[in-house]
């Protein structure tokens, strides 16, 4: 019975705890703009039409972008200086290409650049050198067997 007794006040109190908290309002938020009343599908602003450039300025394009890189410009600097994207000069860069370097099974064969001309001198070279250290490695071989006693 004791906790009888005791529950007396700590109703009371419990009572007065749910007065002070009561819920406050809340802050009132400025009510929102009105959206924009819908405007018929008609007069929204066209999509970006695409620029179409002349054969001369795509030739004058590449032909910069050319003296950009032989000056020392990397060729991602080079496009985006002209203002066209990668794949639009390399599109324009393959259709510029006359007919017969398109085709891979040409007779002719391609003019080549100076690296590349650089490059096959260099394994023209590699292989004067092989030939030369086997022939050495020939009669070194050959003397040795003499020494020995082999031959």
């Amino acid at each position: 019975m004791a906790d009888e007794s005791n529950a007396g006040p700590v109703a009371a109190a419990v009572a007065t705890d749910a007065e002070v908290k009561a819920p406050t309002a809340k802050k009132r938020r400025s009510p929102r703009p009105q959206k924009a009343a819908s405007e018929p599908a008609q007069s929204k602003t066209p999509a970006a039409k695409r620029r179409g450039y002349t054969e001369q300025e795509k030739s004058e394009k590449l032909k910069l972008i050319e003296t950009q890189v032989s000056g020392g410009s990397t060729l991602k600097d080079a496009i985006k200086s002209a203002g066209i994207s990668e794949q639009t000069y390399y599109h324009w860069k393959g259709a510029a290409k006359p007919v017969e370097q398109k085709d891979f099974k040409s007779t002719k064969p391609l003019p080549a650049s100076d690296e590349l001309a650089d490059l096959v001198q260099l394994e023209e070279e590699n292989q004067r050198l092989r030939k030369l250290l086997a022939e050495k490695l020939r009669a070194e071989n050959a003397e040795l067997r003499k020494r020995l006693g082999l031959d």
